[in-house]
């Protein structure tokens, strides 16, 4: 079974399309180190809740839009390796400067696939 990284952090609105541009960007160079596949996902109905919620997770501020995201790896080893590998990558050194979102409340995580139904 594959392995998944998960991600998630709120993005200021505005900056929508530069969160894409940078995903896009990106997309390649994790292709690279053997990714498989990258999912990016603009929340629209995500709401917020009394004890917990993903909003409340990422602390998100009015003018902000949950982003919930993974990529999937054919094993933890080449995840790890290639997390890694892209630290050292000339071409990460190209994506943006400041990133389109605060990366202090973003959060991560690595998940071994439990079940899949396709």
């Amino acid at each position: 079974m594959t392995y998944i990284s998960g991600f998630l952090l709120a993005v200021p609105t505005e900056n929508k399309a530069a969160y894409k541009k940078m995903a896009e960007e990106a997309w390649p160079i994790f292709k690279s180190y053997g990714c498989l596949s990258m999912r990016e996902n603009w929340g629209n109905s995500v709401p917020d809740g009394t004890v917990t919620s993903f909003p409340m997770a990422v602390k998100k501020e009015e003018n902000e839009t949950v982003v919930f995201s993974w990529m999937e790896w054919p094993d933890q080893e080449t995840c790890e390796r290639g997390f890694a590998a892209m630290m050292e990558d000339p071409r990460m050194k190209d994506m943006p400067k400041n990133m389109p979102f605060d990366g202090m409340r973003m959060m991560w995580g690595g998940f071994e696939e439990l079940v899949r139904f396709d």
